[in-house]
């Protein structure tokens, strides 16, 4: 999951980085979500009883999972890209500059795969195609690497000036594709009522796209008792316009029954093999039991008025440690932490449970340990288990095993050497030995031209979770591992030799979104460590509930 301008998130679907093929191109489809709907809704999920309505009427996930079953196709991510109002068209319209975001964010999804030929395909269904116009109208031309566009009954926003950059696109290279699906909206009822005017829905628009290409790539009209088609030759623009006697709403019927999978392949080999467009629904075997994006992390949005990580460095300063404990969860707990920790980055592997079976686990994980402040001025404070707590319940959080802090160094993009103070008296636990060593870290990070939410890693201990959190020898202890070398060594073993009250500049709290997918499928952070064969992926012990919280 992935976090843009504030009202915009974007999740992005991938197969396991094992099944990327580095000998074929990727196909990145753009796929903004329609009105009224979230990314779990747009995905979908097969419906048990309660669930709402929405889980059932798109199945882009479903409808992904078979495309990428057919033979001989591109490494195929998706990326659905949602906003806070949920809609689109009310999105661009709060901002006149939100507009010029479009092509900036688009760009940023592009870079993601710099390893692979990156096709782009922009979609949408709905309110979706709002984001699809927007794009086309700020950018001067369509650019080259954008060999796919789908309208699913989405053009309300179109007009001859799109036209005419659509015509430019698809005249400059004969691999360019453009799919429009649409119905007669424009008698449709709902509630024995018209709810769309003669002119403002997808089949007054999708006419006039027809209208406006039909003489540049001689257009051929057909028609059935179903539809009205409109296609060129070679299939370079396919219009296709369901009929609507009865008055029906289609708006997501026509996505539901194979239209996802009828946008990506309009115009090549594979169009109506193995399906048919608004017909029986072809990938319900590939329907999952649940959602595949993360459940967000409860981190509220940093107040405007908040204190800068300096300003709260020398406010505690001289504080005793309860005192100062207080004041940072606190501020924390409102939100104040600098924007790059407002999001997790997304860690992979394959691992084995204890009966030997592979798994592939994915995790959500702050990219830094927990700091207050700006990007411009945070500091990294130390913190005790018992506070670290109080903050990951409250974010939907976990904190780490010794084995996912090692997995989180070895896949870090960042990884710095740690830089160490030898102990004298109580220098390491004075805040201004914080303050020292906050400087040496950044400094190390600038230099190595680090960016801040990269994953960063080598430059503390971790408070970790672990059986020694109910060792009845040292209750009230507090569990540290880790702070590795660049050779992946760690210099501090696990060890809980340290009461709880006891926090020196070398400690740091990274925490975990407490939900991870576990083969495609979400489970609790928790279950998994206490369950007797699961447990393995993630520790080299069976934890229990006492041991997984301070």
């Amino acid at each position: 999951m992935l976090a843009y301008d504030p009202e915009v998130r974007a999740y992005i679907n991938a197969p396991a980085a094992e099944m990327l093929d580095a000998s074929r191109p990727l196909t990145l489809v753009l796929y903004p979500l329609p009105n009224g709907n979230s990314i779990e809704q747009t995905a979908g999920k097969r419906m048990q009883p309660g669930d709402d309505w929405h889980y059932d009427i798109q199945h882009i996930a479903a409808q992904t999972r078979y495309l990428r079953r057919q033979p001989g196709g591109d490494n195929l991510v998706v990326a659905y890209l949602e906003c806070r109002p949920k809609s689109w068209p009310a999105w661009k319209r709060a901002a006149e500059d939100r507009r010029a975001l479009i092509p900036a964010l688009i760009d940023s999804l592009r870079s993601l795969f710099p390893e692979f030929e990156t096709r782009v395909t922009l979609s949408g269904h709905s309110g979706g195609g709002s984001f699809v116009n927007g794009y086309i109208e700020q950018v001067e031309a369509i650019p080259a690497w954008i060999e796919r566009i789908a309208f699913l009954d989405s053009n309300y926003g179109y007009d001859d000036d799109i036209g005419a950059k659509l015509a430019a696109w698809l005249k400059r290279s004969a691999q360019n594709r453009l799919c429009v699906l649409a119905y007669n909206d424009s008698i449709a009822l709902y509630q024995g009522k018209p709810f769309v005017s003669p002119t403002g829905g997808t089949w007054y628009r999708s006419k006039m796209m027809a209208r406006f290409l039909a003489e540049p790539f001689n257009l051929n009209r057909s028609e059935s008792d179903d539809f009205i088609e409109f296609h060129s030759p070679a299939n370079q623009v396919e219009i296709i316009l369901k009929k609507n006697p009865e008055r029906k709403i289609f708006h997501t019927v026509q996505v539901e029954r194979n239209g996802f999978i009828h946008s990506m392949y309009a115009g090549t080999a594979q169009e109506g093999q193995g399906y048919q467009y608004f017909g029986e629904r072809v990938y319900d075997e590939y329907i999952a039991g649940i959602v595949p994006a993360f459940r967000a992390l409860n981190i509220p949005s940093r107040p405007a008025t908040a204190l800068s990580g300096s300003e709260l460095m020398r406010r505690i300063e001289a504080l005793p440690f309860a005192e100062r404990e207080e004041v940072i969860r606190s501020e924390i707990l409102e939100g104040n932490l600098p924007e790059f920790l407002h999001q997790g980055v997304t860690v992979e592997t394959v691992s084995e449970d204890a009966a030997g079976e592979k798994h592939h686990l994915r995790l959500e994980v702050l990219p830094d340990y927990l700091a207050v402040g700006s990007n411009s001025d945070f500091r990294r404070f130390p913190l005790g288990p018992k506070t670290a707590q109080q903050i990951a319940d409250r974010f939907g959080a976990i904190m780490p095993t010794r084995e996912m802090v090692d997995l989180i160094y070895e896949k870090a993009a960042i990884k710095l050497a740690p830089v160490t103070y030898t102990p004298l008296g109580s220098n390491s636990e004075q805040v201004w030995c914080f303050e020292e060593h906050q400087r040496a870290i950044e400094q190390q990070r600038r230099e190595a031209e680090g960016q801040l939410g990269w994953l960063t890693a080598g430059i503390k201990k971790d408070v970790i979770i672990h059986s020694r959190i109910a060792d009845p020898n040292r209750t009230h202890h507090v569990v540290i591992y880790g702070w590795h070398w660049p050779d992946g060594s760690p210099i501090q073993p696990v060890t809980n030799i340290h009461i709880a009250s006891y926090v020196d500049y070398s400690h740091g709290i990274r925490l975990i979104n407490s939900q991870i997918y576990l083969d495609g499928f979400p489970r609790e952070i928790s279950e998994v460590l206490c369950d007797s064969t699961l447990y393995k992926l993630l520790s080299s012990e069976v934890m229990t509930p006492e041991t997984i919280r301070y």
